[in-house]
């Protein structure tokens, strides 16, 4: 059981990011059926009526929690697959980049949200859509590099299905196990293999972080 928080100045009620982070740390350490009003005002140490100031139910704030998830996850892998990259290696190397940046793209928010929607058809259809504008943005990654559709399709699906592999099974790697294989990688995902020039780049960047 998570400790309070200590008591807050009186007659603070907190703020909409504030209820909304704690919503969110309850959503991944106890599944959705722990992000309640209640719960989270005792989380904060404030009032039940203090959340009523920023949402007007639950609803809304569960509303919210899908929000963010998309503007972090789904908008981080949308930037990795914008950002220039001279050859598809390099421009592969730059999603691979966002999937290891947990600050960027959360595997444990995402996990939640999965589990979450085999409990809600809504919630379903918001992963679905989210799955689909994400696999949009990595097939027209690599037809920027001059691939056919059908073989874009194909190996955007590969480059994000292992991720999501990596998700479900909660995948542990080291960062140096995880670089280690990140070469192959590339071959199998771009096609081609990523100069040394552009590994060296990448991994520079990796240990740095």
């Amino acid at each position: 059981m998570t400790d309070p928080a200590p008591a807050p100045p009186k007659g603070w009620r907190g703020s909409r990011e504030l209820w909304l982070d704690a919503a969110r740390a309850a959503l991944l350490s106890d599944g959705i059926e722990a992000v309640k009003i209640q719960p989270l005002a005792a989380r904060l140490s404030l009032s039940r009526t203090s959340f009523y100031w920023f949402f007007t139910d639950r609803a809304a704030l569960l509303d919210a929690l899908l929000e963010d998830w998309e503007a972090r996850n789904t908008g981080a892998l949308l930037e990795g697959c914008a950002a220039y990259g001279a050859t598809i290696a390099e421009a592969v190397l730059n999603l691979i980049a966002v999937f290891l940046d947990e600050t960027r793209f959360e595997p444990r928010f995402d996990m939640a949200v999965r589990g979450w929607a085999h409990r809600s058809d809504a919630v379903a259809a918001r992963v679905a859509e989210a799955d689909a504008r994400r696999l949009e943005a990595i097939r027209e990654m690599f037809v920027r590099h001059g691939f056919e559709p059908a073989e874009a399709d194909v190996r955007a699906r590969t480059i994000y299905l292992v991720q999501v592999g990596y998700i479900a099974l909660q995948t542990r790697e080291s960062l140096e196990e995880r670089l280690a294989r990140i070469p192959a990688y590339v071959k199998t995902f771009a096609g081609q293999p990523a100069t040394e020039a552009e590994l060296a780049r990448f991994r520079a960047v990796q240990r740095a972080q």
